[in-house]
């Protein structure tokens, strides 16, 4: 059994990271009598002048409905290199952040955070330090487990926002465009797009064409409805292109959205307008699931730690919440099903995905699928 444990947060900040963290504290302590020591600014917070706070369930109290983490994250850190385009990690900051561990105290850890968070603490546990991993994403892309925490609060957003462009949308008789995020993946689009009533759906494991998008507008148009509402994950590609970058430097994805908006109103005439939801996702209050779900994996994190588990991670399969190799978790990313039941369910009521027009016995024979791993 440790005696004191402690806490941080990586990545990109999600609805639902405080939730886990007072789970953690309040199992650790109540449940185990361990002590609980936050790391601030992610694994950056042990290294140098460390930064730690002393965590308790009264400095925990009243943090469960809110966004953001109390701990600080980043995105950015010392741990990874990338060389030739691949992530290294370089030893020196490991081993002095596990130098620091020691004069702190802290004879274990819960890491919270995305595949760039744990594969950096499947790192420690390779050093022989105990270590277990609580996912947390907006993007839902974690092979190792069914659902992330924020990943609802995320659709809940985007389809609201959707709601509000429809009725924008239908009095201007316009072309709107959702840009949301998901990265590599279309789990926010897909789910937002169907939730918010899109017509159009573009996700990067369905390579779209332009020519099937704007037959979907006039084939609205004809019937009546002058209006068309799509959402466009911001890792979608046009059939043959590749990912758009803000910034490519930092590898930082965006503005599909407004190359969708300006070529749908160059070939159809009709106005478009384009809306990049952006960090308004992973802003705010977490919904009532992630609420419950963030405290359900800080929780059982914790119990893990106790039970003598590590280099795990701890997942939600099949409605229970289980543990997982750490090398596991970060193995792959987690792709949508070109013929899974959502994809297909948007079919049926309408939504396209414009694939190229090839096939009309199902748009996922037309193009080739990106697997999951790519």
């Amino acid at each position: 059994m440790y005696s004191q444990i402690g806490i941080l947060t990586g990545g990109g900040d999600a609805p639902g990271l405080n939730a886990a963290i007072r789970a953690v504290v309040r199992t650790a302590i109540g449940e185990f009598g361990m002590k609980c020591i936050g790391i601030e600014d992610s694994f950056e917070g042990i290294l140098g002048e460390t930064h730690t706070v002393k965590l308790n369930t009264k400095s925990v109290s009243g943090i469960l409905p809110r966004g953001g983490t109390i701990l600080g994250t980043r995105n950015r850190g010392s741990f990874v290199k990338m060389i030739n385009g691949k992530p290294t990690f370089t030893e020196m900051p490991i081993a002095e952040a596990l130098a620091n561990l020691d004069i702190l105290g802290i004879e274990a850890l819960v890491a919270i955070g995305g595949e760039g968070t744990l594969a950096i603490a499947e790192q420690f546990h390779k050093r022989g330090f105990p270590v277990i991993g609580v996912p947390k994403t907006i993007d839902n892309d974690l092979a190792a487990t069914e659902l992330t925490f924020g990943f609802m609060t995320a659709i809940d957003i985007a389809t609201e926002a959707l709601d509000r462009l429809h009725t924008t949308a239908a009095s201007h008789d316009r072309v709107m465009v959702l840009e949301v995020m998901g990265r590599n993946t279309g789990w926010i689009a897909l789910h937002s797009g169907v939730a918010g009533s899109a017509d159009i759906i573009l996700i990067p494991e369905i390579p779209f064409s332009l020519d099937s998008i704007v037959e979907k507008v006039l084939a609205r148009e004809k019937s009546g409805s002058r209006f068309t509402n799509i959402v466009v994950a911001e890792g979608a590609t046009e059939v043959g292109g590749a990912e758009m970058y803000k910034d490519a430097e930092e590898m930082r994805l965006g503005g599909i959205g407004d190359y969708i908006r300006r070529r749908v109103e160059e070939m159809t005439g009709k106005e478009s307008r384009c809306v990049v939801l952006g960090h308004l996702q992973r802003g705010g209050s977490p919904n009532a699931f992630d609420r419950m779900l963030g405290t359900n994996f800080g929780a059982c994190a914790v119990r893990a730690l106790a039970s003598g588990e590590t280099g795990k991670m701890v997942a939600l399969q099949a409605g229970s919440i289980v543990t997982v190799p750490l090398s596991e978790a970060c193995a792959n990313i987690k792709n949508v099903a070109v013929d899974g039941q959502l994809v297909r369910t948007a079919r049926d009521i309408g939504i396209s995905f414009s694939a190229p027009k090839a096939s009309r016995f199902g748009e996922e024979a037309t193009f080739e699928v990106r697997t999951q791993g790519s």
